[in-house]
């Protein structure tokens, strides 16, 4: 297997709500919804950097494409990384994920590692960290 991901998919409960928070909160690139026409197929898929994508799809939608039990959701599952390039970019991100409607779990603070992050929940409590390490190098293109 080689070490690529494409899509990053994530159950919601409420798909309207998901893309307003994703879309018009966050501010990532969408088409909307598609696939309604599908029993289970309404999905949104939100450009990344190159050739990555997230996805939000109804959790009972995910549970019956993959054959597997709905479960309840749990934040501790899994943290979604966004890496910036200063401790400025992660204030703002966090300012404007709290103006989304975002739940925050950590504010932004100063790591013992040596970096800066800090955690929010999206309305699904889909637990994202926003960081900068001052040991890894981005590309401007992923800012």
């Amino acid at each position: 297997m080689k070490p690529r991901i494409t899509v990053l998919t994530l159950g919601v409960d409420d798909l309207d709500k998901s893309l307003a928070f994703y879309r018009d909160g966050l501010g990532l690139p969408t088409e909307g919804i598609i696939g309604t026409e599908f029993e289970h197929g309404a999905v949104a898929f939100f450009d990344l950097q190159a050739g990555m994508k997230l996805a939000i799809w109804k959790r009972a939608d995910l549970s019956h494409e993959a054959k597997v039990p709905l479960s309840p959701r749990s934040s501790t599952e899994m943290t979604i990384g966004h890496n910036v390039g200063s401790k400025a970019e992660v204030d703002r991100i966090m300012a404007l994920a709290e103006k989304a409607g975002a739940v925050i779990a950590d504010r932004a603070h100063d790591a013992f590692w040596g970096g800066y992050s800090g955690h929010f929940m999206d309305p699904d409590g889909h637990l994202w960290e926003i960081v900068w390490n001052p040991a890894w190098e981005l590309d401007e293109e992923q800012e």
